[in-house]
């Protein structure tokens, strides 16, 4: 496939945009939408496989089912001139890979929203129980406002259908990035992205892969059993929390890692909001100036003769203490009246009046029945 031509009479390829070891990249228009679209065609070694085309029609459909602000847009897939190929959603800008070449590494603050994105795009594909296979910063596209997409979702898993004695180093993509358990010949899960992302971040921050190697076999060692350089060698001013977090990541055991990747967005989400350091003001030399002043007004403006400070000293206030007022004696009398019980007197007291009350009434009764003669 040529720039200029017609794929499936509706895309007119006119550019080709890079070139890998399994795909072209194109791009290209849409006639019937009249719109630009990126095209990714690949190679007829991969696309004459039977297996390989009905495995990569299931999962094109997964990810054209696929809708996320940092997922890259499938729009269309098929074959046609015997040729599988997969059209996505046109980004203007450079993937990852290429801005890391270009500046070495990113700061916390630059690296580490892209990391969020990323992991928001590949975390909303495992909530949809579809796994990358291939994360890596080629797979991530980096528009000019720095938006980031990832791309290439079931590809990878789609090559696993070629039988074993047709694979090729390329086919299992990158083993600068592959997981442990994909090094060892294992089913990738969302935990195997995990880990790609986590070297993802590694390269991003200190501008290296924690594992280098002249061949596959020997990244694939260092995958299952080689324990990575701290990247505070490289980065000597990173928060250790994050250190941590990145050695969680690449951990070996699946289960010693985030499960998916929105576990681990939210992890970083912390270190995402730190603030810009703000700008150094740098301050000019000033040049010396002679300024000539009349003696009248020079001696307006001196400062009028400094009076000497007369130290104060503060003593404490002594106050004599008064003396405490003596009890005054109690008399017996004063103290036998006080223990007087007065109510036993007026109980006492209405007896008797009682009692004195009711004579009267007796003599009269008496005299009633009883008069005198």
């Amino acid at each position: 496939m040529t720039e200029g031509a017609l794929l499936n009479d509706r895309y007119q390829l006119e550019e080709k945009l890079g070139s890998g070891g399994m795909a072209d990249v194109f791009l290209a228009r849409d006639v019937v939408l009249d719109r630009p679209v990126a095209i990714k065609v690949l190679r007829k070694d991969y696309s004459n496989n039977e297996d390989f085309q009905k495995q990569f029609l299931v999962e094109a459909r997964s990810a054209a089912n696929l809708s996320h602000p940092n997922i890259v847009t499938v729009h269309d897939f098929g074959i046609a001139d015997g040729l599988v190929y997969i059209v996505m959603e046109q980004i203007p800008g450079k993937d990852l890979k290429q801005l890391i070449r270009e500046r070495g590494r990113f700061t916390i603050e630059q690296g580490i929203p892209l990391m969020i994105q990323a992991c928001a795009g590949v975390g909303y594909a495992h909530r949809a129980k579809l796994v990358h296979c291939d994360i890596k910063p080629h797979n991530m596209l980096v528009s000019k406002d720095m938006r980031l997409k990832v791309t290439d979702f079931g590809i990878a898993r789609a090559l696993e259908s070629i039988k074993p004695g047709e694979r090729h180093d390329v086919v299992w993509g990158s083993p600068l990035y592959f997981s442990p358990e994909q090094a060892a010949g294992e089913s990738p899960t969302p935990a195997s992205d995990v880990y790609s992302l986590g070297i993802v971040m590694y390269e991003l921050l200190s501008g290296t892969p924690p594992f280098t190697a002249s061949s596959a076999d020997e990244l694939a060692r260092l995958h299952i059993s080689g324990r990575p350089v701290p990247i505070s060698e490289y980065v000597p001013d990173i928060p250790s929390a994050l250190e941590e977090i990145i050695m969680k990541v690449l951990s070996k055991e699946p289960t010693a890692r985030y499960r998916t990747a929105d576990q681990l967005g939210r992890v970083l989400q912390k270190f995402g909001t730190m603030p810009d350091p703000p700008p150094q003001q740098i301050q000019q030399p000033v040049s010396p100036q002679v300024i000539t002043i009349q003696p009248d007004i020079a001696e307006r403006l001196a400062p009028p003769p400094m009076q000497p400070i007369q130290e104060q000293t503060y003593a404490p206030q002594y106050t004599p203490p008064q003396p405490l007022p003596q009890p005054v004696p109690v008399s017996d009398d004063e103290s036998n009246s006080e223990n007087v019980d007065w109510v036993s007197v007026g109980l006492g007291l209405l007896a008797v009046i009682a009692v004195g009350g009711l004579i009267p009434f007796y003599l009269l009764v008496y005299l009633t029945f009883f008069p005198p003669n």
